[in-house]
């Protein structure tokens, strides 16, 4: 069962500046519509993102509000210790893509009309990752061969089991397992021997610092994919997927990733004999955000059906990046 953390008071604050076009109102929608959510307070405070989830590195279960004060600055309320609260707002900043400059974007939309019409449908919109590639490694297990429902009640019933609760202001938001808690799992029930076998490998892996965000992202993409697929239970979709959608790699092309290819050939008026290989080739307009990019055309594809999107109020995550297994 999960159970409440105490959180010092005062609660600390800072601000995150937004270089390129970003709207946050369009990050809760998006999380809304494609769960495991956070929760975006829109009835009682416009605008206002509310998450949890373990602190990269060191695990300590944290939350955060989130407000938009004006285009150019993203103000973070901290529901974590003082000396976490650094780590928090370097990990809000990567979930919510606002550590990348996106000053560019209007140049890939001056070589792709595609992209532009794209951008156009969800303005303002940047990527709105996992809270970590633990996470999103975990969910990746979850999900294989699973209905996206069934993967979405699993996942939540595994951050009330074993989660935290969080108070994030005047609410309180689960927090998915932290590492440890996920390492040392015997069995859970509704999973297969082999899926509890599979968390406990990626738990580990966090553990053991092979699933750090920066490191992942420092290296060459083929050597970041080969470190993930050699974690049992990931393959070149879900590596692919946790340097896009947790890592925040801004420039990747998913080339495993069918669903993509499929919806440009369509989108482009491609026939559906054209292999990834020349649609890799046509997405280098699209640098240096070529993830970016790709997500627009899963975006209104991928959305959770309205009877799912409240399964799980209280969970919190990113958008999920494996809809597509399969």
């Amino acid at each position: 069962m999960t159970a409440p953390i105490l959180l010092p008071i005062p609660v600390p604050t800072g601000e995150i500046a937004v270089r390129g076009p970003f709207d946050l109102t369009a990050a809760s929608r998006y999380l809304a519509g494609f769960g495991p959510a956070g929760r975006p307070d829109a009835a009682v405070e416009p605008g206002v993102l509310r998450l949890a989830f373990p602190v990269d590195g060191v695990w300590t279960h944290a939350g955060a509000t989130i407000r938009q004060r004006s285009p150019g600055t993203v103000e973070v309320e901290v529901s974590a210790p003082v000396d976490v609260a650094p780590r928090v707002m370097t990990q809000v900043s990567r979930m919510l893509s606002l550590d990348v400059d996106a000053a560019g974007l209007p140049d890939v939309d001056r070589r792709d009309s595609v992209a532009a019409r794209l951008r156009a449908s969800w303005p303002g919109l940047r990527p709105v990752l996992f809270s970590s590639p633990y996470e999103a490694a975990c969910w990746s297990v979850l999900s294989q061969g699973m209905r996206f429902t069934q993967a979405m009640k699993r996942r939540r019933l595994l951050a009330e089991r074993h989660g935290r609760i969080v108070d994030v202001g005047e609410y309180q938001v689960v927090s998915f397992p932290a590492p440890a808690a996920l390492a040392e799992l015997a069995s859970e029930e509704g999973l297969a021997d082999f899926r509890v076998a599979r968390l406990r490998s990626v738990a580990q892996a966090a553990l053991d610092g092979r699933l750090d965000p920066a490191a992942l992202r420092g290296v060459p993409v083929p050597e970041a994919l080969a470190g993930l697929c050699a974690i049992p239970g990931l393959g070149r979709f879900s590596a692919e997927q946790i340097l896009i959608r947790a890592v925040g790699h801004p420039d990747l092309f998913p080339r495993a990733d069918g669903r993509l290819h499929a919806a440009m050939r369509e989108e482009y008026g491609l026939p559906d004999s054209v292999p990834p290989d020349q649609l890799e080739r046509l997405a280098d307009d699209w640098r240096p955000y070529r993830s970016w990019v790709a997500l627009l055309f899963r975006a209104t594809r991928d959305a959770v059906p309205p009877e799912a999107q409240g399964a799980a109020p209280e969970t919190v995550s990113a958008p999920v990046g494996e809809v597509a297994v399969g």
